[in-house]
């Protein structure tokens, strides 16, 4: 009996395994910074990433948002939706499959007003491939991924 309870308390276990979401901000392993500290204003600013000031932040679903001026943070406060990364900071290629993946901060690609960041350069070529469609099919999956 008691292998028993055991093996229904293991199945139950590794059934709920899936049903547990992620969080929606993509912060790495260590830590709880927004896409591993980068300035997300400054992608539209400066069209280049650019490292945040941990004494400029903001919290913002849960993570902590860094910035390198007082003037992106205020705009990013006054509009994050506009500023943060689309799929929470995670790889926009690998969401387009419903993976969560991590980002290179360098790899990234502004399409229509949204910022799209990538696991890695050659990654962000085979994303701008065919970019409509993976748009398409991330923005479908990214809500059954995560705990919005």
């Amino acid at each position: 009996m008691k292998l028993l309870k055991s093996l229904a308390l293991l199945f139950a276990l590794v059934v709920a395994i899936p049903a547990f979401a992620a969080d929606p901000i993509e912060t790495g392993t260590f830590n709880n910074n927004a896409i591993y500290g980068y300035d997300t204003v400054a992608y539209f600013t400066q069209n280049k990433a650019v490292k945040g000031n941990k004494k400029i932040n903001f919290e913002w679903r849960g993570a902590q948002w860094h910035f390198s001026t007082e003037e992106h943070r205020d705009m990013f406060k006054a509009d994050p939706e506009k500023y943060a990364p689309q799929y929470g900071g995670y790889c926009a290629y690998a969401m387009s499959d419903g993976r969560l993946v991590g980002i290179d901060e360098d790899a990234f690609t502004i399409h229509e007003g949204k910022l799209y960041l990538n696991y890695s350069k050659s990654v962000m070529k085979e994303w701008r491939s065919n970019m409509a469609q993976f748009i398409q099919e991330a923005d479908e999956l990214y809500p059954t991924k995560v705990d919005l």
